[in-house]
Protein backbone atom coordinates (compact mmCIF):
# COMPACT_ATOMS: atom_id res chain seq x y z
CA UNK A 1 0.00 0.00 0.00
CA UNK A 2 1.61 3.28 -0.93
CA UNK A 3 1.91 6.10 1.34
CA UNK A 4 -1.06 9.25 1.19
CA UNK A 5 -0.90 12.32 1.82
CA UNK A 6 -2.48 13.46 5.37
CA UNK A 7 -4.13 16.70 4.41
CA UNK A 8 -5.47 16.95 7.85
CA UNK A 9 -2.14 17.24 9.42
CA UNK A 10 -0.99 20.32 11.61
CA UNK A 11 2.10 20.65 9.81
CA UNK A 12 1.11 20.22 6.06
CA UNK A 13 -1.93 22.60 6.84
CA UNK A 14 0.64 25.22 8.09
CA UNK A 15 2.89 24.88 5.43
CA UNK A 16 -0.39 25.18 2.65
CA UNK A 17 -0.94 28.56 4.34
CA UNK A 18 2.30 29.90 4.48
CA UNK A 19 2.43 28.95 1.14
CA UNK A 20 -1.05 30.74 0.22
CA UNK A 21 0.21 34.53 2.20
CA UNK A 22 3.52 34.21 -0.24
CA UNK A 23 1.01 33.76 -3.32
CA UNK A 24 -1.00 36.58 -2.04
CA UNK A 25 -0.05 39.53 -3.96
CA UNK A 26 -0.44 37.35 -6.99
CA UNK A 27 -4.00 36.42 -6.04
CA UNK A 28 -4.75 39.96 -5.13
CA UNK A 29 -3.71 41.45 -8.59
CA UNK A 30 -5.47 38.19 -10.53
CA UNK A 31 -8.85 37.29 -8.34
CA UNK A 32 -10.03 40.73 -7.56
CA UNK A 33 -10.62 43.96 -8.57
CA UNK A 34 -6.94 45.55 -8.14
CA UNK A 35 -6.54 44.99 -11.51
CA UNK A 36 -9.09 46.96 -13.14
CA UNK A 37 -8.76 49.84 -10.27
CA UNK A 38 -5.20 50.43 -10.32
CA UNK A 39 -4.63 50.34 -14.14
CA UNK A 40 -7.66 52.84 -14.65
CA UNK A 41 -5.83 54.99 -12.05
CA UNK A 42 -2.50 54.67 -13.85
CA UNK A 43 -4.65 56.39 -17.08
CA UNK A 44 -5.73 59.05 -14.78
CA UNK A 45 -2.69 60.38 -13.49
CA UNK A 46 -1.04 60.17 -17.46
CA UNK A 47 -4.26 61.91 -18.25
CA UNK A 48 -3.58 64.69 -15.85
CA UNK A 49 0.39 64.98 -16.95
CA UNK A 50 1.19 64.79 -13.46
CA UNK A 51 4.28 62.13 -14.01
CA UNK A 52 4.35 61.47 -9.62
CA UNK A 53 1.04 63.05 -9.11
CA UNK A 54 -0.57 61.17 -7.60
CA UNK A 55 1.98 59.28 -6.00
CA UNK A 56 2.31 55.27 -6.24
CA UNK A 57 1.78 55.14 -2.80
CA UNK A 58 -1.08 56.77 -2.93
CA UNK A 59 -2.51 55.00 -5.97
CA UNK A 60 -1.39 51.55 -4.36
CA UNK A 61 -3.43 52.41 -1.40
CA UNK A 62 -6.81 53.85 -2.97
CA UNK A 63 -6.47 50.53 -5.16
CA UNK A 64 -6.23 48.31 -2.13
CA UNK A 65 -8.82 49.93 -0.11
CA UNK A 66 -11.38 50.09 -3.46
CA UNK A 67 -10.58 46.13 -3.65
CA UNK A 68 -11.51 45.50 -0.68
CA UNK A 69 -14.67 47.74 -0.49
CA UNK A 70 -15.67 46.22 -3.90
CA UNK A 71 -14.49 42.24 -2.94
CA UNK A 72 -16.54 42.92 0.56
CA UNK A 73 -19.31 40.60 -0.16
CA UNK A 74 -16.97 38.05 -1.45
CA UNK A 75 -14.60 38.00 1.36
CA UNK A 76 -17.50 37.90 3.72
CA UNK A 77 -18.79 34.79 1.96
CA UNK A 78 -15.46 33.42 2.32
CA UNK A 79 -15.12 33.97 6.08
CA UNK A 80 -18.30 32.45 7.10
CA UNK A 81 -18.40 29.16 4.90
CA UNK A 82 -14.66 28.68 4.55
CA UNK A 83 -12.54 30.25 7.29
CA UNK A 84 -14.74 30.41 10.39
CA UNK A 85 -15.48 26.56 9.93
CA UNK A 86 -11.80 26.12 9.19
CA UNK A 87 -10.71 27.72 11.94
CA UNK A 88 -13.28 26.02 14.32
CA UNK A 89 -12.21 22.43 12.96
CA UNK A 90 -15.61 22.12 11.23
CA UNK A 91 -14.05 21.06 7.99
CA UNK A 92 -10.91 20.32 6.13
CA UNK A 93 -8.04 22.58 4.58
CA UNK A 94 -8.85 21.03 1.47
CA UNK A 95 -12.88 21.47 2.37
CA UNK A 96 -12.06 25.03 3.10
CA UNK A 97 -10.03 25.81 0.33
CA UNK A 98 -13.20 24.01 -2.16
CA UNK A 99 -15.72 26.90 -0.52
CA UNK A 100 -13.34 29.84 -0.87
CA UNK A 101 -13.22 28.90 -4.76
CA UNK A 102 -17.42 29.28 -4.97
CA UNK A 103 -17.86 33.07 -3.95
CA UNK A 104 -14.19 34.21 -6.08
CA UNK A 105 -15.27 32.36 -9.32
CA UNK A 106 -18.70 33.40 -9.00
CA UNK A 107 -17.23 37.32 -9.28
CA UNK A 108 -14.75 36.92 -11.80
CA UNK A 109 -17.57 34.79 -14.70
CA UNK A 110 -19.81 38.04 -13.48
CA UNK A 111 -16.84 40.38 -15.00
CA UNK A 112 -15.82 37.80 -17.36
CA UNK A 113 -16.47 38.18 -20.93
CA UNK A 114 -18.08 34.69 -22.97
CA UNK A 115 -15.38 35.23 -25.62
CA UNK A 116 -12.38 35.55 -23.51
CA UNK A 117 -13.48 31.81 -21.60
CA UNK A 118 -14.12 30.68 -25.09
CA UNK A 119 -10.67 31.43 -26.40
CA UNK A 120 -8.94 29.60 -23.15
CA UNK A 121 -11.53 26.83 -22.92
CA UNK A 122 -10.13 26.42 -27.02
CA UNK A 123 -6.44 26.90 -26.11
CA UNK A 124 -7.08 24.43 -22.93
CA UNK A 125 -8.34 22.11 -25.32
CA UNK A 126 -11.27 20.89 -22.45
CA UNK A 127 -14.84 20.38 -23.04
CA UNK A 128 -17.30 23.22 -22.08
CA UNK A 129 -19.14 22.00 -18.97
CA UNK A 130 -22.69 22.25 -18.74
CA UNK A 131 -22.78 25.12 -16.19
CA UNK A 132 -20.05 28.44 -15.47
CA UNK A 133 -19.26 27.29 -12.35
CA UNK A 134 -17.81 23.81 -13.30
CA UNK A 135 -15.02 25.90 -15.10
CA UNK A 136 -11.34 24.95 -13.93
CA UNK A 137 -9.85 28.21 -12.80
CA UNK A 138 -7.18 27.93 -15.03
CA UNK A 139 -9.33 28.76 -17.72
CA UNK A 140 -11.34 31.49 -15.74
CA UNK A 141 -8.48 33.21 -14.12
CA UNK A 142 -6.53 34.32 -17.44
CA UNK A 143 -10.04 34.95 -19.01
CA UNK A 144 -10.96 36.68 -16.46
CA UNK A 145 -7.95 38.89 -16.33
CA UNK A 146 -7.74 40.20 -19.83
CA UNK A 147 -11.44 41.07 -19.45
CA UNK A 148 -10.65 43.18 -17.10
CA UNK A 149 -7.66 44.75 -18.77
CA UNK A 150 -10.08 45.40 -21.72
CA UNK A 151 -12.39 47.18 -19.34
CA UNK A 152 -9.84 48.86 -17.88
CA UNK A 153 -8.41 50.19 -21.26
CA UNK A 154 -12.37 51.24 -22.26
CA UNK A 155 -12.64 53.32 -18.84
CA UNK A 156 -9.06 54.76 -19.78
CA UNK A 157 -9.93 56.08 -22.98
CA UNK A 158 -13.05 58.13 -21.97
CA UNK A 159 -10.78 59.51 -18.87
CA UNK A 160 -8.21 60.46 -21.37
CA UNK A 161 -11.03 62.24 -23.85
CA UNK A 162 -11.73 66.03 -22.42
CA UNK A 163 -8.05 66.31 -21.30
CA UNK A 164 -6.42 65.45 -24.45
CA UNK A 165 -8.76 68.29 -26.00
CA UNK A 166 -7.81 70.53 -23.55
CA UNK A 167 -4.08 69.76 -24.43
CA UNK A 168 -5.02 70.11 -28.28
CA UNK A 169 -6.54 73.67 -27.67
CA UNK A 170 -3.24 74.43 -25.87
CA UNK A 171 -1.03 73.30 -28.20
CA UNK A 172 -2.89 75.35 -30.65
CA UNK A 173 -2.68 78.89 -29.30
CA UNK A 174 0.80 78.18 -28.28
CA UNK A 175 1.89 77.48 -32.22
CA UNK A 176 -0.34 80.32 -33.68
CA UNK A 177 1.44 82.94 -31.02
CA UNK A 178 4.63 81.43 -31.77
CA UNK A 179 5.71 79.92 -28.71
CA UNK A 180 6.98 77.37 -30.13
CA UNK A 181 9.57 76.38 -27.11
CA UNK A 182 7.43 76.36 -24.52
CA UNK A 183 5.98 72.96 -23.14
CA UNK A 184 2.31 72.88 -24.16
CA UNK A 185 2.32 70.67 -20.70
CA UNK A 186 3.27 73.38 -18.38
CA UNK A 187 0.06 75.61 -19.42
CA UNK A 188 -2.38 72.25 -20.00
CA UNK A 189 -1.59 70.90 -16.76
CA UNK A 190 -3.30 73.89 -14.16
CA UNK A 191 -6.45 73.75 -16.78
CA UNK A 192 -6.31 70.17 -16.59
CA UNK A 193 -6.49 70.37 -12.73
CA UNK A 194 -9.06 73.34 -12.64
CA UNK A 195 -11.26 70.67 -14.90
CA UNK A 196 -10.75 67.98 -12.65
CA UNK A 197 -11.66 69.65 -9.34
CA UNK A 198 -14.62 71.72 -11.21
CA UNK A 199 -16.18 68.22 -11.89
CA UNK A 200 -15.16 66.76 -8.69
CA UNK A 201 -13.00 64.13 -10.45
CA UNK A 202 -12.42 61.89 -7.94
CA UNK A 203 -16.07 61.55 -6.86
CA UNK A 204 -16.86 61.08 -10.85
CA UNK A 205 -13.96 58.00 -11.40
CA UNK A 206 -13.99 55.96 -7.98
CA UNK A 207 -17.97 56.21 -8.48
CA UNK A 208 -17.27 54.91 -12.12
CA UNK A 209 -15.31 52.40 -11.06
CA UNK A 210 -17.15 50.81 -8.72
CA UNK A 211 -20.27 50.73 -10.47
CA UNK A 212 -18.68 48.92 -13.35
CA UNK A 213 -18.48 46.27 -11.09
CA UNK A 214 -22.05 45.97 -9.92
Amino acid sequence: MGNTVDINNPILSIFLIISFLSLLPAVLVMFTSFTRIVVVLSFLRQALGGQQIPPNPVIIGLSLFLTLFIMSPAIDAITKDSINPYMEKKITIGEAFKRAETPIKTFMLKQTREKDVALFLKLSKGNVPPEPMELPLKVVVPAFAISELKTAFEIGFLIFLPFLIIDMVVSSILLSMGMMMLPPVMISLPFKLLLFVLVDGWNLVVGSIVRSFQ
